[in-house]
């Protein structure tokens, strides 16, 4: 099995808390993987040190056998990541936001052109490519972030929380977009506390509670945990409030 990320006994401490708490897994290439928790539960943060947006107390984190702190350059341009919040200027037009991250990766001005009216036709937005971001709906921001975190193909996609607060014909028009995305190699992190949709999307799911990971396995073995025609939200309640008990 070829790692797209590794992650060996992973620890991340603040001034009187441990935020992640030894976690270890492997995600696979091409695997569609899903973090599942409640707010501070440890998936952004765990995100953040994937994306070097924060570091790491100890452990190790490699993406395609490159180490986030040795080899940051190379292992950083393997992501493209979706945040939580939006992070872009809102006043700046929507095709210049794409165009200027594509520099950061040293995309060529004729190479970018073809990428951004590519990514932007597939996700509804190429119409809007003139329009001030501010201008945009929510759902349409959210598809910008997705858009941008895409220009410089990356291997991995890291969407944290990427449907929150987005209307229902939006989410499940997100879920179609990144569906196809993995379909076509693309390995796929997905944080969230929307619990249908890591049922709705992920092969195999880590729980993570207090910044330890509880339970990991695939999603169908996951919903026999329980008997009956359980869901996954019943088991994600099941196995965190015995947890805390």
């Amino acid at each position: 099995m070829v790692s797209a990320i590794a992650i060996n006994n992973l620890v991340k401490e603040y001034p009187n808390t441990k935020a992640v708490q030894g976690i270890s897994l492997n995600i696979a290439k091409g695997e569609f993987f899903g973090l599942l928790g409640r707010n501070g539960a440890g998936k952004t943060t765990t995100i953040n040190i994937l994306t070097g947006l924060c570091n790491k107390t100890s452990g190790e984190v490699k993406l395609f056998g490159k180490d986030i702190v040795k080899e940051y350059r190379e292992a950083r341009s393997l992501i493209g990541l979706v945040p939580q919040e939006f992070n872009f200027d809102i006043f700046e037009k929507v095709y210049n936001i794409i165009y200027y991250n594509a520099g950061y990766f040293g995309i060529p001005a004729k190479e970018r052109k073809r990428r951004i009216e590519k990514v932007l036709k597939e996700l509804d937005l190429w119409e809007k490519r003139n329009a001030p971001a501010r201008a945009l709906s929510g759902g349409m921001k959210r598809k910008l972030m997705i858009a941008r975190a895409l220009i410089h193909e990356p291997k991995i996609l890291i969407l944290d929380e990427p449907t929150a607060g987005v209307d229902v014909e939006t989410r499940k028009a997100i879920w179609k977009y990144i569906k196809k995305l993995n379909e076509n190699g693309t390995t796929i992190l997905l944080t969230t506390h929307y619990i249908e949709e890591a049922e709705a999307l992920c092969n195999r799911i880590a729980i993570i509670n207090k910044g330890e990971i509880i339970k990991l396995d695939e999603t169908k073995n996951l919903l026999k945990i329980l008997e009956g025609n359980a869901k996954l939200e019943d088991v994600f309640l099941h196995l965190t409030n015995n947890h805390e008990n």
